[in-house]
């Protein structure tokens, strides 16, 4: 006669067993799928929706009176500022300036950012080096160094660059470390096995595998810099985005406000997408479905 363990017995009677032989499937989903495809119709109409509810919104609260043009103007009046500051201010100049200053400043701080982030990624020397700099700087307040680079700079285009090379930088560098560190020591000592010196590993190995991470940091990093845009045209500015901010707030001509920070958004979608399809052109054997 067989003879059935007590461990058996005892699970054969529970309420929750299963038969071995059933087996169980995870329901398809195309909403909810986990990177297995998304169908385009459907992306694009929740992008759509995403869109459209918020400015319904805004044009049934501003088109019914329910608030003061002043905190809220309709979206006509905002267009109609637009195309008057375009024809009437030179709005152009400005976008021009504030472009100018967001690529300089942030090209500054990815010439010193991602190096540094390589040293600290690669190197525990470095690491110790820099940690304990860009830990204690990166929560001091950009704004508090205005008056500073004021004084040592001056009053100049310079001044504006390396306030948003500041706002950056070190985000940049600490980043890239992360990244670096992320690639897998079984690399490393492949190359080493291999006959790879240090430099070999670093220019071979390192680089091209942290690349694909460093287009990404770039990517998101750059949102800082237009961030850090209207503190850096504070700064004795005669154009910009920024300084039409400033200086529409002033008159309490939130309509142009509205406009300039809707630009600078537009501005910042194009630059995101570019750098996503550079990305995906330059690397292509990186994973893709990165957002």
């Amino acid at each position: 006669m067989e003879v059935i363990p007590l461990v058996a017995q005892s699970s054969i009677n529970s309420p929750n067993f299963a038969p071995l032989t059933e087996k169980r499937y995870l329901k398809p989903s195309t909403f909810w799928s986990i990177r297995q495809g998304f169908p385009r119709w459907l992306s694009m109409a929740i992008v759509t929706v995403s869109l459209a509810v918020p400015l319904m919104a805004w044009a049934v609260i501003s088109y019914a009176g329910w608030v003061t043009p002043i905190f809220l103007p309709t979206p006509t009046a905002v267009i109609q500022a637009g195309i008057e500051m375009f024809t009437q201010d030179d709005l152009i100049i400005d976008t021009i300036a504030s472009c100018a200053r967001v690529a300089g400043g942030f090209l500054l701080a990815a010439v010193i950012g991602i190096p540094m982030g390589i040293a600290m990624g690669t190197f525990y020397s470095m690491e110790s080096l820099f940690a304990p700099l860009v830990g204690t700087v990166r929560y001091m307040p950009v704004v508090a160094f205005v008056p500073l680079i004021i004084i040592w700079i001056g009053l100049g285009e310079w001044s504006k660059v390396i306030i948003i090379a500041l706002g950056v930088v070190l985000y940049n560098a600490m980043m890239v470390a992360d990244a670096v560190k992320f690639i897998p020591n079984e690399m490393i000592n492949v190359a080493y096995t291999l006959g790879a010196t240090r430099r070999d590993a670093l220019f071979k190995v390192i680089l091209p595998a942290t690349f694909p991470s460093v287009l990404d940091t770039i990517r998101v990093n750059i949102s800082g810099a237009w961030n850090y845009l209207v503190i850096a045209e504070l700064v004795a500015a005669q154009n910009g985005l920024g300084f039409k901010i400033v200086q529409a707030q002033r008159f309490l001509q939130t309509e142009r406000v509205l406009f300039c920070i809707a630009l600078i958004g537009l501005i910042g979608l194009l630059i995101d997408y570019g750098l996503k399809w550079f990305s995906a052109w330059l690397t292509p054997w990186a994973d893709q479905t990165r957002h």
